[in-house]
């Protein structure tokens, strides 16, 4: 069966036009969800709206969208209120500008879509704009109306087709100033840095989603099964408290010895090519993106991510170990 799409419209890149739909790239759905039953009689339960005034259940057509003016008094919106704004992009993305990857704040990415060609007239005109956007290493911005709201979208290609990442606007993205503005600057001792930049090499690899598996989903399904079968349920397990970290420089060497990789004595390949890669992404310029309640920000995606592990106690390894 065809997957489903989200969005069906034009992708145009000035005079060049094609068909398009727009397809999620990710999904919730497989995860285990409960109902909500009456504890007494096992019925499922229904939600229904109640007047707050009068107490009486208010049916669906006789409910409308109201914004709060004060207190108790709020504006009635019509869905013909809404209509009357809708915007005329609804049925064309049109790429706006071509920017570099790197320039993109991963703070601002939110959903992401596959992107592919619905007719055969328009493959070849689909195929031109993404072989381009490869061959010349940038990525499109846009503009696209789901759900009556307009979003910003960065295309990309990806594979045969292109990947649709939303992204949030300036004023929901809050800046860091008000979380980071207590964290004082520290002299490092030299040695300790040595010992946790041993840790990240042991630690070192590649991202595989496959080897981070949802483990309190699992759970559920097992607790789930477990139910079916009447089995008692089990008493929850305790995590050992992590107690506080005394002796830094003791803590990082009981994490090497708790060590079970060794550092390589030269990096792969493969990461040689992809820090030359990021040596690139340095020399480019950065675009800026206004943030909420903070300065615009002009670091790049590499340096954003990185950011936040820094920050962590270096004794975190071993607390995993011993869990």
């Amino acid at each position: 069966m065809a997957p489903r799409s989200n969005w069906k419209g034009f992708l145009k890149l000035s005079l060049v036009s094609c068909s398009i739909a727009l397809y999620p790239a990710s999904s919730s759905s497989s995860r285990v969800r409960f109902n909500t039953l009456n504890r007494h009689t096992g019925n499922r339960l229904k939600r229904q709206f109640i007047d707050a005034g009068t107490g009486d259940v208010v049916e669906a057509e006789d409910q409308i969208k109201g914004f709060q003016v004060d207190r108790d008094n709020y504006l009635a919106i019509e869905e013909s209120d809404l209509d009357e704004i809708r915007l005329e992009t609804t049925h064309t993305l049109e790429i706006e500008k071509f920017v570099p990857r790197a320039e993109i704040d991963p703070r601002y990415m939110d959903v992401p879509y596959y992107i592919a060609p619905t007719e055969k007239v328009g493959e070849e005109a689909f195929a031109v704009i993404r072989d381009s956007m490869r061959e010349e290493g940038v990525v499109g911005l846009g503009r696209v109306v789901m759900a009556r709201r307009e979003r910003i979208i960065m295309l990309e290609p990806w594979d045969k087709g292109l990947l649709g990442t939303m992204l949030r606007y300036g004023y929901e993205v809050r800046g860091e100033q008000p979380y980071f503005e207590d964290v004082p600057e520290l002299k490092l001792d030299k040695d300790l840095k040595e010992m946790a930049k041993l840790i990240i090499k042991r630690k070192f690899g590649h991202f595989d989603a496959a080897e981070f598996n949802d483990r309190y989903e699992d759970a559920v399904v097992q607790m789930v099964r477990d139910k079916q079968a009447g089995a008692k349920p089990r008493p929850a397990k305790s995590a050992p408290p992590a107690g506080n970290v005394i002796n830094l420089m003791d803590a990082l060497k009981r994490s090497l010895a708790a060590g079970e990789r060794t550092p390589a004595a030269e990096a792969p390949p493969a990461q040689k090519k992809r820090a030359g890669s990021k040596a690139n992404q340095r020399d480019q310029p950065q675009f800026k993106l206004p943030i909420a309640g903070g300065k615009s920000k002009t670091a790049p995606a590499r340096e954003v991510a990185k950011g936040t592990p820094a920050k962590e106690p270096a004794s975190r390894p071993s607390r995993r170990k011993a869990s």
